[in-house]
């Protein structure tokens, strides 16, 4: 508990918050222009179709209940792709490195006592994000060849003696538990590529878990409170789509801002100075 609230106290003095606010909004800029990227490309290994069922499906654990507004401007997009010209392709390299580089500034202030020591070269903080969306890449179609072969086997039945049961549930535990696997390896690889310096990979694990077990808990309430109570589409009309999209990525990157503080503080944990005495971000009006 005492742990707890230091890395709350932390979080606070750090201003998660804000700096959430700015990772969702280029977030937000970015992850269409980044699933068109990566379905242009992967289009020519697997069908179109197959991977836009696996991004639907996990799409649903990134923005909870929107999955399918995103995937429809998606198709649209994918449906009319032979018009895209080079700049249309830099414009949407250039907005899908911007999440990623608004990260890498969070992550410095997160773990301000890294910065201090040894600072990244120019060069591999702009040649990150791109590295990055190439792995992200290579993941999804991992993903989609392993999902697609889970989906056949919840369309066979195991037979003995006399009785028979069908594997479509087990299928789709696999499923989830694949979903589940793949968002606290993609966190720890946030956890262990974002911070300067080298970072342990049993506390980029920790932090995963951290990040990843708050937001399975988050995105189920999301879900509730999209079908049950809310009444968002009769505030913003038009609008409901991108505000309930920026609602749910302001949410995971609060969780994702807060796992790395988990592990900046517990890494600091020997120190001489306690990590809830870490002096406090604040803004040039601060």
């Amino acid at each position: 508990m005492a742990f707890a609230l230091q890395v709350l106290r932390g979080f606070r003095a750090n201003q998660g918050l804000l700096l959430a606010g700015a990772v969702a909004y280029y977030a937000l800029l970015s992850i269409v222009p980044l699933l068109i990227l990566t379905v242009i490309a992967l289009s020519h290994v697997v069908g179109q179709a197959e991977l836009l069922g696996t991004i639907g499906r996990y799409l649903e654990w990134l923005v909870p209940g929107q999955s399918v507004a995103i995937l429809a401007e998606l198709a649209a997009f994918l449906a009319h792709r032979d018009v895209m010209g080079w700049v249309l392709l830099a414009s949407m390299l250039f907005f899908s490195s911007l999440a990623f580089t608004v990260l890498e500034n969070a992550m410095s202030v997160i773990f301000h006592h890294r910065v201090v020591i040894r600072r990244r070269r120019f060069l591999v903080s702009a040649v990150i994000p791109y590295t990055y969306i190439l792995c992200l890449g290579l993941g999804l179609l991992l993903v989609t060849l392993v999902a697609g072969a889970l989906q056949a086997l919840g369309e066979r039945e195991l037979a003995f003696l006399w009785r028979s049961w069908s594997l479509k549930g087990v299928s789709g535990l696999l499923l989830y538990l694949l979903g589940f696997v793949g968002e606290v390896f993609v966190l720890t690889s946030v956890y262990l590529v974002m911070p300067v310096g080298r970072l342990s990979f049993r506390h980029a694990l920790i932090g995963a878990l951290v990040a990843a077990l708050l937001w399975e808990i988050s995105r189920h309430a999301l879900v509730w409170y999209f079908t049950t109570l809310s009444q968002i589409g009769a505030v913003y009309g038009s609008l409901t789509t991108a505000i309930a999209v920026l609602l749910s990525l302001e949410i995971g990157a609060s969780l994702l801002l807060l796992g790395a503080q988990v592990i900046s503080n517990y890494e600091r944990l020997g120190d001489a100075v306690p990590p809830a005495k870490a002096p406090r971000f604040t803004t040039g009006a601060g």
